[in-house]
């Protein structure tokens, strides 16, 4: 379980230690931020891997800033711990945002925090043990609610506001992502057509960004 609020791990730990079934044991690491969860994950693909990953969407990047969210970690996941579960935890309900989420990682829960309540935290765990996905009352009406947009970011997309944010020059940009700085211009360009942005600031990119769940 991966959250940067320790007080909500231990609802989270204590909620399903109390609810577990009687076949059940649970066994529950516990991590704050992405370089620890990065550690935990690779070091469980060794030994004794994990069945399933709960990761919170916000969290502190890594000290090297290549891993920048609970996505990321996700991702990590899915590559070293190819059979276990990824159940994914946000305060964010854009239906864009959430839309995201899905087709970006595929999770098998997807829960919205202030959804969330401890009867229904159990009832999530065993439905994503035992019969995925499992999302949220906010996610499934997303999902039944035709979208008037579609905006979909990749890896290096959410990298550029991710640093753009964090007040990383655009001309400094190649220095931690792996393209030209034409490359870069064109997927800046592309950034805020998707966001509708009108006047091409950079600012006000980022604010329509974050507006939508994206930062």
């Amino acid at each position: 379980m991966v959250d940067d609020h320790p007080m909500i791990i231990e609802g989270y730990q204590n909620t399903l230690l109390a609810t577990k079934k009687d076949h059940q044991e649970l066994r529950i690491d516990i991590a704050h931020d992405c370089d620890m969860a990065n550690q935990l994950i690779k070091k469980s693909s060794n030994c004794e891997p994990y069945n399933v990953c709960f990761f919170d969407i916000s969290l502190p990047a890594s000290k090297d800033g290549l891993i920048t969210s609970g996505e990321d970690l996700a991702k990590i996941a899915r590559t070293y711990l190819p059979e276990a579960k990824v159940v994914m935890l946000t305060m964010f309900n854009e239906s864009f945002r959430v839309h995201n989420i899905i087709k970006e990682l595929n999770p098998e829960g997807l829960l919205i925090k202030s959804d969330l309540t401890s009867s229904e935290l159990a009832e999530a765990f065993q439905r994503i043990l035992s019969r995925p996905p499992y999302y949220s009352s906010t996610v499934n009406k997303f999902l039944n609610t035709s979208l008037t947009s579609d905006i979909y970011l990749d890896d290096i997309n959410r990298k550029i506001l991710h640093l753009l944010s964090q007040g990383v020059k655009t001309k400094n940009l190649k220095d931690y992502i792996g393209l030209s700085l034409s490359g870069i211009e064109k997927r800046k360009k592309h950034l805020k057509l998707l966001f509708n942005i009108e006047d091409g600031k950079d600012e006000s990119l980022l604010n329509e960004a974050r507006s939508k769940g994206f930062l």
